[in-house]
């Protein structure tokens, strides 16, 4: 191409592309902020349906995501169904398309509808919020601080936007390289475009992204896993794994396993505690680097058990982990002291990743360590004579709850195998078990506390209280083995599912519980997001919820061990007293408890 000349000078001007390049590029940029009014409306309707009550309260900053998110997705979904509703029904009427000053009129209308819903919105979504802040006993925010939101949402909303069209245009780019290339017609580039972008997006995320999350929680863990949590030191009673006489040693234990062995009631406390002389408690752990390999880890554990002579003990609680290794500290002094000691908790370390992300990366992981720990222990038990075997009890919170859970088939493996008690607390909606048994459960029975086989083996209760877990307990005979779980109404981790994309569950259409709003209601797409959120301020600490609701079971697990565990001769006064113990202990806020 020749460069033109300027008449006057007569100098060469430099050609016009790279100013239309400019131009390109400005009027592309421009486009990703240039709005579709269907998918306006469709999206201001679903951030407003966001802003509705879930099983959590949520603050501004998670709301405004979530809200964003949602914002996101029904402005797509109202883009496509404005295009189809054009492409359908509009095209080709003698009266379409409408004259140009009602098209501006029905645009402006639109966007200001949209921002005076999604404005106004607020007022009841921060009183929705305060409603369920108070049955959970914890302060809700200000209508003013909740207006906050819509800034977030916006911010989320204008990025997941943005983000599309980015894709989109990366579509259209590929199509039309493949229609000068090679040819081809607009519908079969623009397929091979899209192919093409979504493989990639998927290998993304897949292959770059998902990885490269795992690697750098990993780096970011691993380090916490060798450190010990000030006030924590080596045990040296021989009764506990990491002492010096342990086949487990005390730097191997890893963060939580070193926490668990170190800490714990001892005989004298005991004793002091319930008025007769007690024994030393027994805890043994093996963390990922006691061992090679998972069956490294559990040769530990075995050889752990022979050398403290646990089977001379009452009661062998397996207690598969979460993520971390963590063990509830409750869960494990309630036990403890309601058999004054008498008592083996056996523990082992799969992952050193938070539960979250071992739910996305170690799930089967957890799973295989869970039922490779149980299997090794039950056989060992069989070999001890059955008149003196310890009583076999199982335990297992959230995801150690669904490990636990995959070491069975099916419910009478549990009975079968030998299992005296076994308590399962805030089993995520995935345990197979948990899931077989709620979908069999007894007709006309609510999901949030069904009945199977009318508990003949296993119960579940809301853990409102003692009274209604006690309740649970003594509404019918319930012997032999007996099996609880114990699951809040509000717990997100008990009922978040991909399922809630489409399907209203059973639990959104019975009575909701104690601590759920009744407001709350199933909306395709977004009721999946709201307890996804839900779950996100759950699942990094039980800590975040209030105790009692949520994913914190708290002392209710107390009231779970004498359900099903209760030793001989137990009574109402004899649970008050660990828990006034349980309750000091707490609120003194030691390394036990952090």
């Amino acid at each position: 191409m020749t460069s033109a000349v300027d008449d006057a000078t007569g100098e060469a001007q430099a050609p016009p592309e790279p100013r239309r390049r400019r131009e390109s590029f400005i009027e592309w940029a421009w486009s990703l902020v240039r709005l579709d009014f269907v998918g306006v409306a469709f999206g201001a309707l679903f951030f407003c349906l966001s802003l509705t009550p879930s099983l959590m309260p949520r603050d501004w900053v998670l709301a405004g995501v979530i809200g964003g998110i949602n914002a996101a997705i029904g402005y797509g979904i109202g883009v496509l169904a404005g295009w189809l509703f054009r492409r359908l029904f509009l095209e080709h009427r003698p009266w379409w398309p409408l004259g140009p000053k009602v098209l501006l009129r029905l645009k402006a209308a639109t966007v200001v509808l949209s921002i005076g819903a999604s404005v106004l919105i607020l007022v009841p979504a921060a009183a929705w919020q305060r409603q369920i802040s108070a049955v959970m006993g914890i302060e809700g925010f200000s209508t003013l601080v909740y207006l906050r939101t819509l800034v977030v949402a916006l911010v989320a909303g204008g990025l997941m936007v943005s983000l599309a069209r980015v894709i989109k245009d990366a579509i259209k780019f590929l199509a039309r390289v493949m229609i000068r290339r090679f040819n081809l017609n607009d519908e079969v580039a623009m397929f091979i475009g899209t192919a093409i972008v979504v493989v990639l997006i998927i290998t993304l995320v897949n292959g770059v992204l998902y990885r490269g999350f795992i690697i750098g929680a990993s780096a970011m863990f691993q380090p916490v896993n060798d450190t010990t949590r000030p006030g924590i030191s080596q045990p040296f009673q021989p009764e506990r794994s990491g002492s010096p006489a342990s086949y487990a040693p005390w730097d191997t234990l890893g963060f939580q396993g070193r926490n668990f062995v170190a800490t714990g009631p001892h005989a004298p406390e005991l004793t002091e505690l319930n008025g007769r002389p007690a024994k030393e408690p027994i805890r043994i752990y093996a963390g990922l680097e006691t061992a090679d390999s998972l069956d490294g880890q559990v040769a530990v554990l075995l050889s752990e058990l022979q050398r403290t002579k646990a089977f001379e003990r009452k009661v062998l609680v397996i207690i598969p982990t979460t993520g971390t290794g963590w063990v509830d500290p409750v869960a494990a002094r309630s036990i403890e002291s309601m058999y004054n000691g008498d008592t083996v908790l056996v523990a082992m370390q799969y992952s050193y990743l938070p539960s979250w992300i071992s739910f996305l990366a170690d799930q089967e992981k957890s799973i295989e360590a869970g039922k490779a720990m149980i299997d090794a222990i039950h056989r060992r038990w069989l070999q001890w004579p059955e008149a003196s075997r310890p009583k076999l009890v199982l335990y297992g919170e959230s995801l150690g709850s669904m490990a636990g859970q995959g070491a069975f088939g099916y419910l009478p493996d549990v009975v079968d195998k030998g299992f005296s008690s076994v308590l399962w607390v805030g089993p995520p909606n995935a345990s197979t078990l948990w899931k077989a048994l709620t979908v069999r459960r007894d007709p006309g029975t609510p999901e949030v506390q069904p009945w199977y086989d009318a508990g003949r083996t296993v119960r579940f209760a809301q853990a409102a209280g003692p009274a209604e877990i006690a309740g649970v307990a003594a509404s019918r005979p319930w012997k032999g083995t007996r099996v609880l779980y114990l699951q809040h109404p509000s717990d997100p981790v008990v009922w978040w599912t991909p399922d809630l994309l489409f399907d209203r569950p059973d639990w959104l259409k019975d009575p909701p519980g104690f601590d759920r709003s009744p407001a709350m209601r199933w909306y395709p797409i977004i009721t999946f997001w709201q307890v996804s959120a839900d779950m996100a301020g759950n699942v990094t600490s039980a800590q975040a919820s209030p105790v009692g609701h949520g994913h914190n079971y708290g002392d209710s697990q107390l009231d779970g061990w004498v359900a099903v565990a209760a030793p001989d001769g137990w009574t109402p006064a004899d649970t008050e007293r660990i828990r006034r113990a349980l309750e000091k202990l707490v609120a003194a806020g030691g390394p036990e408890f952090q």
